[in-house]
């Protein structure tokens, strides 16, 4: 079989077993399998259900880690979908699915690409190259992750998100912001007999708008969006609420904190008091939780960092070179949103890469698909990056 059509094979049968959030056990039953097939020298699955496959080298040298999540978000909106999200169908070049953009697409042409090398070589590499499937990445950018790198200690990662083929070199960090205002419940009837949380909010919510995010040169400004508004007890039924959350996306730059964004926020709560005394309210960050299909449950605060290598990093020289060899662009990019790579680069230290194929803009839509085109062009730049970093 040649390359192309190993691609397609692999990306369709993996397209074909749904794995939302939680549920990946049965695609990662299917990768094991495909990975023994392929010749990978170790497999592990770890407690959060995290597959590893490593290729061990005959000589010394650095540890790669190939990073892909399989985790994907659901299909809430099936009807607008003009192809099946499970069939892998393909028309005019691309080939359809939820998940062939974010990102079976990449996991399928690291695999290949890894098996590949390993055969070329005769395993005589330096090092060891491991692949991941990562978990849950979609409700915990990077929490998973922390198993990865716990246990294979990686020197260099390249996460698979989708970069149009192009280097990444950072990204935005991401952080769920909870804001709340408080009140005094009564009949609504009366209202000057209680407080009404919700109209404290909207005295508030216009001094956050007033807010400077930070500006940074690569990355770009700071956001902070609001995403979620509700009052309680909900729905109100002639009661004042006592209680008004609002939920925030704040999309973060390089040195940022936990700290530091909710400091603003709480700045600003303080001049709102100041005008309105019996404004009562509270920021923090938000926290989540979900048990992984192998029951163990993963939670954490729901702030994960932003980072960024510098244009004259060892190893961004190093992967440039490896793709304008391969004759791909090395043109250098970042990502708008948020990857596995909070956790590789931002938490943990470890110098990464962001390469894979498709366009960001694909994740998470209806008739999500890939080009069959970009899925040669990754497999033949992760051939590449691993001769460069691997040789």
């Amino acid at each position: 079989m040649d390359t192309q059509s190993a691609l397609i094979s692999l990306l369709k049968e993996m397209i074909a077993i749904p794995s939302p959030s939680g549920e990946e056990g049965a695609l990662v039953e299917f990768l094991a399998r495909s990975c023994k097939e392929l010749g990978f020298d170790e497999l592990h699955i770890d407690r959060y259900g995290s597959l590893t496959a490593t290729m061990v080298g005959t000589k010394p040298g650095a540890h790669l880690l190939l990073d892909g999540h399989i985790d994907t978000v659901g299909v809430e909106d099936r009807p607008a979908w003009k192809h099946d999200p499970y069939q892998a169908e393909i028309a005019d070049g691309l080939l359809y699915g939820r998940g062939t953009s974010d990102m079976k697409g990449a996991l399928c042409a690291m695999l290949l690409a890894v098996s590949t090398y390993a055969k070329q070589t005769s395993h005589q590499f330096g090092g060891r190259i491991s692949v991941s499937a990562t978990v849950c990445e979609e409700c915990f950018e990077g929490i998973a992750a922390r198993l990865i790198t716990k246990r294979c200690n990686p020197d260099v990662v390249i996460v698979g998100e989708a970069t149009e083929c192009k280097l990444a070199i950072g990204q935005r960090g991401r952080a769920e912001i909870v804001l709340q205002t408080f009140g005094k419940s009564c009949h609504s009837s009366n209202p000057e007999q209680g407080s009404n949380a919700a109209l404290h909010m909207m005295k508030l919510l216009p001094y956050l708008e007033q807010i400077e995010e930070p500006f940074h040169p690569v990355l770009g400004k700071g956001i902070l969006v609001l995403t979620d508004l509700i009052s309680s007890p909900y729905p109100g039924r002639s009661v004042l609420p006592s209680l008004c959350t609002a939920t925030f996306d704040r999309r973060l730059v390089c040195g940022e904190t936990q700290a530091s964004i909710l400091a603003s926020i709480q700045e600003v709560i303080g001049r709102a008091k100041q005008k309105d005394p019996a404004l009562e309210a509270k920021v923090f960050l938000a926290e989540g939780s979900m048990h992984c299909y192998t029951g163990e449950e993963i939670s954490a605060v729901r702030f994960f960092p932003a980072w960024l290598l510098e244009p004259d990093h060892p190893v961004v020289r190093t992967g440039r070179k490896a793709l304008r060899e391969a004759g791909l662009p090395d043109e250098l990019s970042h990502y708008s949103f948020c990857t596995n790579a909070s956790h590789f680069c931002a938490e943990a230290g470890i110098p990464t890469l962001g390469f894979g194929p498709s366009f960001e803009r694909l994740a998470h839509v209806a008739d999500e698909h890939i080009s069959v085109e970009h899925l040669r062009l990754a497999y033949r730049g992760y051939l590449s990056l691993l001769s460069h970093f691997c040789p």
